[in-house]
Formats: C-alpha cells, sequence, structure tokens
C-alpha cells in the first residue's frame, strides 16, 4: 500500500465536479493501486458544494478563492499560488484536471513548473476560434499542451489532439464522465423537493427547460435569447418554462428584465445537480449555451436548441440531437415551435444515437490511468458509438 501512486485531482466549478466525481468514485474504487487527494479551488461556492454533498465527495483541500465579481484575473493568481501550495504539501506523482475551466490550465501549469505529470480529463474539444468559447477554448487548448496523458471522450476529440501534433500514445477514447453521473442520480421515482417544479414536471403542461450563461453571451446576446423566450411564454402559454438563473448579476439582471413575470415561467437559482439532471430527464427540450447539456440531455432523449454561434461538440450537431440558433430571437422561437408543433421533428431529435458514452468512462479513464504508470500490460478499451472513430 505504501508503494501506491499518489493522484491529486484538482476542480473547481460545478460542471468539474459532476465530471469528476465518477473518476474519484473509481479512483477510491481501487484503493489498492491509488492514493487518491481531492483539491478544490471553489471558484463556484455554493453551486459547487451541491454536487460535492451528492456525491459524497470530501475535498482534502479547499482553497475557497471565491469573491464578489472576481475577474479572470483574480481567479487565476489566487487559483494557481493556492494549488502550487497544495503540490508542495502534497507531492503527488499526478495531477488530474477536466476540461476548459479556470481549474484545469492552472492545475495543469501548477504541476508542469514541479515536473508533475498532467492527465486531462475531458482532452481535445475545440472550435478553433479563441474567443468563442471565452475564456475556454485557450484553457483547454494549454492544459492539452502541457498534460502527459489525454482521456479524449469522443474519436472526434481525439482527431482534434493529433492533427495538434499530440502522441497518440498518450490519447485513450473514454467516452464523457458526464454521462457516468447522469446515469447514477436520473431516477424515474425522482420527487422535487420544490412543488412548483413537482407540478411542471408531472404536467401535463409540456416542460422547457433553460440555461443560458455563458460569457461570450452576456450583454445584447443573453437579451436576445431571454426575449425569445419570453415570446415563446407568451405565445405557447399550456408551457411550463423552468429557467435556471446564474448568479452572476449578468445574467440574473437579464433575466428578470424579460422573463419576471412572464406567463408559464417559472424562475428558480440553480438547482442541485439530483434536481436538475431529472428535471432534464422530464423536458420537451432545453434551450441553452451550456457545453455540459450538449452531451447530458442527448443521453436522456431531449433535443438541445443551442444557443451559441459554434460548438466544441460537433458531434452532436452530426447526430442530430443539437441544433445552433446562436442569439437569433427568431431563429430560437422558430425551433421551438418546430418541436412543439411537429412529432416527427422532435422524434429526430430524440432518438438520435447520443455519441457521448455509455456510462464507462471514469472505468476506461482509470485503466488508461494505470496503464500510463505501468500498472497494467495493455491499454484500455475505447469508447466506440454507433459511428466508427476517426
Amino acid at each position: 500500500m505504501a508503494d501506491r501512486p499518489r493522484v491529486l485531482v484538482a476542480f473547481g466549478t460545478r460542471p468539474e465536479a459532476i465530471k469528476m466525481a465518477p473518476v474519484i468514485r473509481e479512483l477510491q474504487a481501487r484503493a489498492d493501486r491509488f492514493e487518491t487527494v481531492v483539491a478544490v479551488t471553489g471558484q463556484h461556492r455554493t453551486m459547487l458544494d451541491q454536487v460535492l454533498a451528492h456525491f459524497g465527495i470530501v475535498p482534502d483541500h479547499d482553497l475557497a478563492i471565491m469573491t464578489p465579481r472576481q475577474s479572470l484575473t483574480d481567479i487565476a493568481v489566487r487559483g494557481l499560488a493556492g494549488l502550487d501550495r497544495v503540490l508542495d504539501g502534497t507531492a503527488p506523482g499526478l495531477v488530474l484536471v477536466h476540461g476548459d475551466a479556470a481549474t484545469s490550465l492552472l492545475g495543469s501549469l501548477a504541476a508542469f513548473h514541479r515536473r508533475i505529470a498532467v492527465g486531462h480529463v475531458e482532452a481535445g474539444l475545440r472550435t478553433r476560434r479563441r474567443h468563442s468559447p471565452f475564456p475556454e477554448e485557450m484553457y483547454r487548448r494549454l492544459a492539452d499542451v502541457l498534460a502527459d496523458i489525454h482521456f479524449a471522450p469522443t474519436g472526434t476529440a481525439r482527431a482534434n489532439l493529433l492533427g495538434e501534433g499530440i502522441d497518440p500514445r498518450s490519447i485513450h477514447v473514454t467516452g464523457n464522465t458526464a454521462i457516468d453521473a447522469l446515469l447514477w442520480t436520473v431516477r424515474a421515482d425522482h420527487r422535487f423537493a420544490d412543488p412548483d417544479l413537482e407540478a411542471a414536471a408531472a404536467g401535463p403542461a409540456r416542460l422547457v427547460a433553460v440555461e443560458c450563461h455563458r460569457r461570450e453571451n452576456w450583454g445584447e446576446p443573453l437579451h436576445r435569447i431571454f426575449r425569445a423566450v419570453a415570446a415563446l411564454a407568451e405565445d405557447r402559454r399550456d408551457l411550463r418554462i423552468v429557467v435556471s438563473v446564474h448568479r452572476n448579476p449578468e445574467v440574473s439582471e437579464a433575466v428578470g428584465r424579460w422573463l419576471a413575470g412572464c406567463p408559464g415561467v417559472i424562475l428558480r437559482d440553480p438547482l442541485a445537480y439530483p434536481e436538475w439532471a431529472n428535471l432534464l430527464s422530464r423536458a420537451h427540450f432545453v434551450i441553452t449555451d451550456s457545453g455540459g447539456l450538449q452531451e447530458e440531455a442527448p443521453a436522456l432523449g431531449v433535443p438541445v436548441v443551442l444557443c451559441r454561434e459554434d460548438t466544441e461538440r460537433p458531434e452532436a450537431l452530426e447526430a442530430g440531437t443539437v441544433r445552433l440558433v446562436g442569439s437569433d430571437p427568431d431563429a430560437i422561437h422558430d425551433l421551438a415551435t418546430t418541436l412543439l408543433d411537429c412529432p416527427e421533428e422532435h422524434a429526430r431529435m430524440a432518438r438520435a444515437v447520443n455519441p457521448y458514452g455509455d456510462g464507462r468512462a471514469a472505468s476506461r479513464t482509470l485503466d488508461g490511468l494505470e496503464y500510463f504508470l505501468g500498472l497494467r500490460a495493455q491499454p484500455p478499451d475505447e469508447w466506440r458509438p454507433d459511428v466508427p472513430l476517426p
């Protein structure tokens, strides 16, 4: 047991916590092979704590860097310094980071400075546009350059890494751990603590879920999106529209301007992950600019109206589970109306093949980690959806 490699798992936001929870649980299930240390930067305080509680994760180190209206530079300075102190005190053999939030880049950079190996979960996503999404596109590119082992969720992500000169021996296609977390959480018998949500989820009115918050949409794009949702609510009073209101004032103020008091609209602070995942499973469709919902909703057979100009998840567009509409109010309204009035079109999106995973991504990730560390002789089997890998 004394020779077990020590793995530090670092993350800081709610989406990272959701997607790293299956990896942490798998690490803990292999306690005979790994010693696990968890460090969180805490840049999404309340939303992060909800996820940690749901999955029973108690961080060993909590940097608690969140401050009101913090800038990207504030996050970077405090996060990098804090993670460097954690590495100094724990001396891990490998650091695992996830995706494209600040902690992914900062954890990779802190580890690189100390010549500690880095594993990047959800590696290889790209839009090829530096500022879309901002700042995530550059954070994930830089993390991939610094990483020693890359856990790509899809064959497309692997192809992106290969095109950038990443050593193919360092890449493992695992599926996305978001699907692992989702399948553990969604239950047909789930009951909502909020009576309004319970009523909305139970019907008979059709349910539409809305979550829009990305930084590149702040300002006029967010106002156009919420104006479209308001028009939909006015036109279709037979709907129940549940809006997850991100706590950032840029988002909450736009929501309040357009959606407060709209018929059939239920405004809520971000729900605890089990509540949101189970609400999503009951939705007729979702209107969003989220990255993770492009993966989660297709796994539940829920079409996605994507309010972005491009996406780093082209597999969903190709499969037909996601339609890209930008922030054009007419395009948003038209697609929403089609999904409400055309059962055949809704079925085409809802029944398309989910390209993102089968609930075993965390197991494949740990198999890849064991292979990298010389604890197993063969590389792991790769995730292969119904379409071949590039």
